[in-house]
């Protein structure tokens, strides 16, 4: 063997067994690697199918169901306010008194003036009666029969008018007696006892109807459609509270859509009517209101916290049967409470990732925690695990 193929054996073999050595460095720092792959504590959630109401919020506003402002028919002088402020009152109750007095001396002269015409026109109709009995037997002319006739019906129309300024004074002597028009709730007095006040002019009080009562609120135009065709077939169920007071919803129904949108804003307005024999929805208030058009059965569900978004679009981390994470692309088709609603990404049953998604990747390990646990967010390495 020469020596050029000696020295090439050598070169060969020193070859082979660098080769050899960086491979085992390589395989080493592999496992290094692997031995240092995170273990992230996550919380989790399981993707849920089931029937959800499909659902309008909006911000509404409670409204009476009536309003009556109370006002003098007549001038006169306010006697005496019957009701306190704020208590509620019936329709025909007797809420304030002008002073009556110049009203029932208005009666007495009228009746009067009636008593006396009528006797009057009993005189005249006698004496017409007469003359035309002498006419008849030729004892008088005809010209002084028709002038006594003409007397009698003179007098006729005079007590006619008398009647009627009669009932005119009864009149104005009753609205002296202002009375409830509605049932509803007293504001405070708008006039003092003794001021003097005009005919529909001077305000007394306000009354509110509030047994029913309206909540008024505004929609976006899109969710017209959907608001027709679901309120054609039955009326459509409304819920208000007060924010914060989620347990506190009183029901009503919609019983008013307006006949056009605003085109400024886009929206349109609704009244629901709640029968609120509790008083609980008071005029002014402002409310957090839900309008259910209808049930979605088979509806899948994830927690909002499980959605991430990204440049690609909205996401969750699936965890697998392995306990490592994959990124699913998901289509939201909307909000439901605290959950929403996915069109597609994620079947029913699945594990979603909660809480933690901060520290994954696609191929991380994870270990789900409770909720309410007290171990920190800090990445779990296994060699930190006992």
């Amino acid at each position: 063997m020469g020596n050029w193929e000696q020295m090439t054996m050598k070169i060969q073999s020193r070859a082979f067994v660098f080769l050899f050595l960086l491979l085992a460095v390589s395989g080493c720092g592999t496992k290094h690697q692997e031995a240092r792959a995170p273990i992230v504590p996550v919380l989790t959630a399981t993707v849920e199918k089931k029937t959800i109401p499909i659902e309008i919020k909006a911000i509404g506003n409670v409204e009476p169901y009536l309003t009556v402002t109370v006002l003098s028919q007549i001038d006169g002088a306010l006697q005496q306010a019957h009701f306190k402020e704020g208590e509620d009152v019936k329709k025909g109750q007797l809420l304030f008194t002008i002073d009556p007095r110049p009203f029932v001396e208005s009666v007495r002269q009228a009746d009067a003036a009636l008593l006396q015409d009528k006797r009057q026109l009993d005189f005249y109709e006698a004496q017409a009666k007469r003359y035309t009995f002498l006419v008849e037997k030729g004892a008088v002319d005809k010209n002084t029969a028709e002038q006594n006739q003409t007397l009698a019906a003179t007098q006729a129309e005079k007590v006619k008018n008398d009647k009627s300024q009669l009932e005119n004074a009864k009149i104005k002597l009753q609205y002296c007696y202002i009375r409830a028009e509605i049932d509803g709730r007293a504001g405070t007095y708008l006039t003092n006892a003794g001021t003097s006040i005009k005919t529909n002019d001077t305000k007394l009080v306000v009354l509110n109807q509030i047994t029913p009562i309206y909540v008024t609120f505004s929609v976006p135009e899109k969710d017209l459609p959907n608001i027709k065709k679901y309120s054609e077939h039955e009326k459509l169920k409304v819920s208000a509270f007060p924010p914060g007071f989620t347990k506190d919803a009183r029901e009503g129904v919609l019983t008013f859509i307006d006949n056009t949108v605003n085109t400024q804003t886009g929206m349109i307005k609704l009244k629901a009517v709640f029968s609120n024999k509790d008083k609980y929805l008071w005029p002014g208030q402002f409310l957090n209101v839900v309008m259910t058009l209808s049930q979605e059965p088979d509806a899948l569900l994830v927690p909002v916290s499980a959605v991430q978004v990204s440049q690609q679009g909205q996401y969750v981390f699936v965890v697998k049967a392995d306990q490592t994470v994959e990124t699913r692309l998901v289509k939201v088709a909307r909000e439901a409470g605290e959950e929403l609603v996915i069109e597609s990404g994620v079947n029913a049953g699945e594990t979603v990732v909660t809480d933690g998604q901060l520290k994954l990747k696609p191929g991380f390990k994870v270990s789900v925690k409770k909720p309410g646990d007290g171990q920190d967010n800090a990445t779990v390495r296994p060699q930190e695990r006992k």
